[in-house]
């Protein structure tokens, strides 16, 4: 009879999601995982059973989390507009949270980190893209058919236009002030 597990994995993932959103691929240790999950190494790497697969995990956690709170944002009521601001705003909002330490995004991160060399990553980092790109599709072919924007905006060019606004807000927060930020939104809400 196998022995159950003492520790909740979601609690572990989210601590390794706050290790690798800190510190990258690369630079984090398996020390560091111990010390984030609190998991001994022998209990992690039965449990992942590598670095590659835990951080693999960790994306798929922080699609769970982050992806569903842009869904959530979007579902709430107003125009298309606002929505659309409301989650490119708190992006900003996130950015600027100097607590936060301007990490960025985990998936923008790992893209730029492991994209194209990284199968797999690639793969967990693409499927997140796509969450949030279809997320953002359906709401502008719903808002296409109720006549909130016009019949020329190709609503998958709109989803894709702004999925590249977001994560550009995400990599230009690391640097740019609120202004600048602010200046993408209201930028790319004019255009459409």
């Amino acid at each position: 009879m196998p022995r159950p597990k003492g520790f909740d994995p979601t609690e572990v993932l989210d601590a390794a999601v706050g290790t690798f959103w800190r510190k990258g691929y690369a630079a984090t240790s398996a020390q560091d995982l111990v010390e984030s999950t609190g998991l001994g190494r022998g209990s992690l790497y039965n449990t992942f059973s590598s670095k590659q697969q835990l951080f693999k995990e960790a994306l798929r956690r922080y699609e769970e989390t982050s992806a569903t709170r842009v869904e959530e944002m979007l579902a709430a009521p107003g125009t298309i507009r606002q929505r659309i601001r409301r989650v490119l705003t708190d992006v900003v909002d996130d950015e600027m949270d100097s607590s936060a330490g301007h990490r960025g995004c985990l998936a923008v991160n790992a893209a730029l980190e492991l994209g194209g060399i990284d199968d797999e990553i690639t793969a967990r980092v693409r499927h997140n893209f796509e969450r949030v790109e279809n997320a953002f599709h359906v709401e502008f072919a719903a808002a296409r058919q109720e006549g909130e924007i016009g019949e020329n905006k190709d609503p998958r060019a709109l989803a894709q236009f702004t999925l590249a606004a977001m994560y550009g807000l995400r990599v230009l927060g690391k640097t740019a002030d609120r202004q600048a930020l602010t200046q993408v939104v209201e930028t790319t809400i004019q255009a459409f």
